[in-house]
């Protein structure tokens, strides 16, 4: 929001005053992180009860003048903005702020905190307590308010129905283990390991939200049951199938429990390593063709939002140069691009007794930043970004591409590094040659990111010599492979022997900066993967702690 927006906001919330959903304090310098973590949960619990969007928290004026005051707190940007972080530690589900906002008004600086109502069907609680508000004091969430949110998922939440005659011995060991091990990481400042792991298997799987006063319910079964206990779902099926596409063809169905099945499938999908822009020998770089944490979410997210009562199964198709996701159910609130920044927090879900229990073993959040996950993350690999495709009713596809549509783009990306994830988005559009508003167009054009005239655009090939100096250009230029296998020959014919650590030491500083420091340690292993191959050099250590020397000529 703008400083004017901000004002026009605050002369509102002042005009009807202290309530339910809107808070005021002086709050000088300083303000007890703790008591703002109740205030965040009782107002986020509020909103929902009142069926609103956000509540306000508002810092820098003084609630018996009804006048502004000004506030110092937390003046540096970043200080104050890392209380998302705390506060998403300690909330259940994990949630925080939906935006921090400052407003410089004439009278001294105002901090307002936009607070997400809590989840439909999710009261939040911080550290471990429900909190609420009765007018303008801060109270305990009685059992009836609790009771009133957790209802709303009711009768038509699928994954929420206890399930006639499941029993403990219907789900995997193996699951329930891995279970207790990420619920444990998750909650790591709160209960000790040894003590997650000593509950009973009912207690576990009641505070992780899995089951219902120990009653066994179809999200139980889904993450967590045995393969042949699906049948206990029929006649919906609890199936995830990968398929292969392309000059070979193969399939494969995977059944329960999803927890451990999702890596399943994605060790099915031919990840080989790729070497982008391999025409261009200053800038070349390897990458997986996907990363597994986006593939994951992908996945993860199918699960979360299918609509079960269609009786379909989750499909992910591997063709070539691309993976697509498919799940049965319109997308549920919103569109895919409302969440494409991070900046929008879903107010409900298809199946929340299912989300919950999936962000308490650390499989999805539920602050809707999956999907900003895997548009960011593609980015940093110089990819395209996703696609959705809706067009189908009651069905949502989403394509990951494994590939580089435009080489053009991948440099710019690699050699531009402040770009904002709105022109990533832009540019990936021009590369894929699909409408762009005109006030965007002129915003590239400007920059120097674009070349051509509607409707043939194209991303800028000659970047470098515009954006970046000598010195930045020299910093980002890779060596050909041969100069870096010289330096470890001759670091050999002088030591004899060197570890991997002691080759990490030689080459890291003098690799390309446009990588990073996992990039980097990819590229030396595969420098002397092709150096051992091509037998230059021998390993006469183990795998985990290899010792190099020059390979002997007969």
């Amino acid at each position: 929001m703008d400083q004017a927006t901000l004002q026009s906001l605050l002369a509102s919330l002042i005009a009807t005053w202290e309530n339910e959903v809107v808070e005021f304090k002086r709050a000088g310098n300083d303000y007890d992180t703790n008591k703002i973590g109740e205030y965040f949960s009782a107002l986020a619990n509020e909103a929902n009860l009142r069926n609103v969007e956000r509540a306000w928290l508002v810092f820098g004026v003084d609630n018996k003048t009804r006048s502004v005051v000004g506030s110092d707190y937390r003046r540096d940007h970043e200080r104050l903005h890392s209380l998302k972080m705390q506060i998403a530690a300690d909330t259940e589900p994990s949630i925080t702020f939906r935006d921090i906002h400052e407003l410089q008004a004439p009278q001294g600086r105002v901090v307002l905190f936009e607070i997400p109502a809590a989840p439909m069907g999710m009261p939040i609680s911080w550290k471990g307590h429900y909190y609420s508000r009765a007018g303008e004091s801060l109270t305990s969430l009685g059992l009836d308010k609790q009771d009133e949110i957790r209802r709303q998922m009711g009768a038509t939440d699928w994954s929420a129905q206890v399930v006639q005659g499941a029993t403990l011995a219907h789900l995997d060991a193996s699951a329930l283990s891995r279970a207790r091990e990420s619920f444990a990481r998750k909650y790591a400042n709160r209960f000790a390991p040894d003590e997650v792991m000593r509950w009973t298997d009912s207690t576990f799987l009641d505070r992780a939200k899995l089951t219902q006063d120990g009653q066994i319910t179809r999200a139980t079964l889904l993450l967590l049951g045995k393969d042949e206990s699906a049948y206990l779902l029929s006649p919906h099926p609890a199936q995830m199938t990968w398929k292969l596409e392309g000059a070979e063809r193969a399939y494969q169905h995977f059944g329960p429990p999803f927890l451990l099945n999702t890596t399943a499938l994605y060790q099915k999908i031919r990840n080989i390593q790729l070497r982008i822009l391999p025409d261009d020998q200053l800038l070349a770089i390897e990458l997986a063709k996907y990363d597994q944490k986006i593939v994951l979410e992908a996945l993860h997210n199918c699960i979360a939002h299918q609509d079960y009562t269609r009786n379909g199964r989750i499909i992910v198709t591997e063709q070539p140069d691309r993976l697509i996701f498919e799940n049965e159910g319109a997308f549920f609130e919103g569109m895919p691009t409302d969440y494409s920044l991070g900046t929008k927090t879903p107010r409900r879900y298809r199946n929340p007794f299912l989300a919950q229990a999936m962000a308490e073993l650390n499989m999805i959040d539920t602050m809707g930043y999956g999907i900003y996950e895997m548009y960011r993350g593609q980015a940093l690999r110089y990819f395209p970004m996703p696609d959705y495709d809706l067009s189908e009713p009651q069905v949502v596809k989403m394509t990951i591409h494994g590939s580089i549509v435009d080489p053009a783009y991948s440099r710019l990306l690699i050699q531009k590094t402040d770009l904002s994830l709105q022109e990533i988005f832009a540019l990936d559009r021009v590369q894929k040659k699909l409408p762009l508003d005109e006030a965007m167009v002129k915003h590239l054009r400007r920059a120097n990111l674009i070349e051509g005239h509607k409707p043939n655009l194209h991303v800028s090939a000659t970047v470098a010599s515009a954006t970046a100096t000598k010195a930045d250009y020299i910093r980002t230029r890779a060596q050909d492979d041969e100069f870096y296998a010289k330096l470890i020959t001759d670091y050999l014919v002088k030591f004899g022997t060197a570890s991997r650590k002691e080759i990490d030491t030689l080459l890291l500083g003098k690799l390309s900066d446009a990588l990073d420091d996992g990039q980097k340690e990819s590229k030396i292993g595969n420098l002397l993967t092709h150096m051992r191959q091509a037998d230059r050099i021998e390993n006469t250590g183990s795998c985990k702690a290899p010792q190099w020397v020059l390979k002997e000529k007969n």
